[in-house]
């Protein structure tokens, strides 16, 4: 880490002054969390979970001429998981590394560890919840052919190692390719997405011998937006066909959410969701449940993570209702949403017998306080209600305490920043 840095450095002071601008600057994310269940049911007597996770940030941001250049690096542990000599500190890893060549106002390709993020995030997000976050190795291509439409088209190919042939069963990445294409238009009070996704992931065909073989998935589908003064609506709806290990896909997403804001304090919302399941008593042999992807999920479906965060693939998918109240003023600002849940597809009992869809309701409430431009505190709190339907998907006891509290340090400076003076 030391000498990463210290390259930095480096080419940071050493670089022609006359580049049009560079920026150095940080983050540090300390965060407490005290967990009574979280993504999971707790059973009865199990002890809380405490814990402090951080984040640590170094970004150099550097822009000339027909160039645009970013290494992020990054730090993430928990305290006190490295000795206090820091003689086993393997934590450090590169999180962006990314050049962009600017071939025209309206052309550029950018190459490189990126994190890729489109419109709510629900298919493509950066997972900036998560303290390691999440980012590509992948080459785009950027069309703006004018200010009010946009055009990328992306591709990533993974490999475990420079050897001739890949020995292990999956990649890192935890796919072996994905090509899209993602567009978005503003039309006055109305904006449009379309993404068409196809994600290959890799496997050991037990019908050929074990051979390495890659399925691919498809993921297709429109976002529409809307605002007119105080009001705004947002729906979207993504199909994911194709096939993962040998199986077929069919499976779907609807969204809808609708916002207010009914003065300059607060702001009152309501949506839903709906992702498609595979009842526990399926037996076409097809995948029926929706999956999203690369999404920053922890930002969907309950802050407790009980769905699509490293869990509930595959599962009986999810309808979620949830409303929102939120409260802004000045640098204060709080939020409460709960989340009314239940299965898309059937959950059947040991008996064989259905199981009501309820899942549970979950409530959660979040402060946030600016101390400064660089500095905020934010902290939450969560309590899962959790049903017997629940429980009998996620295991544990839906009358224990089910609940998760977390405060947040954010610190976020900008170290250096250089830009050369405007030419008379």
């Amino acid at each position: 880490m030391k000498k990463i840095l210290l390259t930095l450095f480096v080419v940071i002071f050493t670089t022609n002054l006359s580049a049009q601008q560079f920026d150095l600057s940080a983050e540090l994310r300390p965060r407490y969390e005290n967990t009574f269940g979280i993504k999971t049911l707790r059973t009865k007597g199990q002890e809380a979970n405490n814990f402090v996770s951080q984040r640590t940030r170094i970004n150099f941001d550097f822009k000339q001429d027909k160039l645009k250049f970013k290494v992020s690096l990054q730090n993430v542990r928990v305290w006190g998981d490295v000795s206090t000599l820091s003689a086993d500190d393997n934590a450090t890893a590169l999180h962006e590394a990314w050049g962009e060549a600017v071939l025209s106002e309206k052309i550029s390709l950018k190459l490189g560890r990126q994190e890729i993020s489109y419109d709510d995030q629900r298919i493509f997000g950066s997972v900036g919840w998560a303290q390691q976050a999440r980012s590509h190795d992948a080459f785009l291509a950027k069309f703006t052919p004018n200010k009010n439409h946009k055009i990328d088209v992306g591709i990533a190919y993974n490999s475990d190692s420079q050897a001739a042939l890949d020995t292990g069963y999956s990649n890192a990445a935890g796919y072996k390719t994905f090509q899209y294409a993602w567009y978005h238009g503003d039309f006055n009070k109305f904006g449009l997405s379309f993404l068409l996704l196809n994600t290959g992931i890799e496997f050991e065909d037990a019908n050929d011998n074990n051979k390495l073989t890659v399925d691919f998935m498809q993921t297709v589908g429109p976002r529409f937006t809307y605002k007119s003064g105080d009001f705004k609506a947002n729906a979207a709806a993504y199909f994911q066909t194709g096939k993962i290990v040998d199986t077929d896909v069919s499976a779907s997403y609807f969204a809808a959410n609708f916002g207010y804001k009914i003065n300059d304090n607060f702001s009152a919302g309501i949506g839903g969701e709906y992702l498609s399941g595979t009842d526990m008593n399926d037996t076409s042999g097809k995948i029926k449940s929706f999956s999203p992807l690369f999404g920053t999920n922890h930002k969907f479906n309950g802050w407790m993570d009980y769905f699509y965060v490293g869990n509930h693939a595959n599962n009986v998918g999810l309808t979620d209702l949830s409303a929102t109240i939120s409260y802004k003023k000045d640098k204060f600002s709080a939020k409460i949403i709960p989340h009314f849940f239940s299965s898309a597809a059937d959950v059947i009992d040991m008996n064989g017998d259905k199981m009501e869809a309820n899942l549970g309701t979950e409530i959660d409430f979040t402060l946030g306080y600016k101390l400064s431009n660089t500095i905020s505190l934010n902290a939450g709190y969560s309590k899962m209600f959790a049903t017997e339907t629940m429980e009998a998907i996620k295991g544990g006891d839906k009358d224990a305490n089910n609940s998760w509290g977390w405060v947040m340090f954010t610190f976020k400076p900008k170290l250096f920043s250089y830009s050369p003076p405007p030419v008379e």
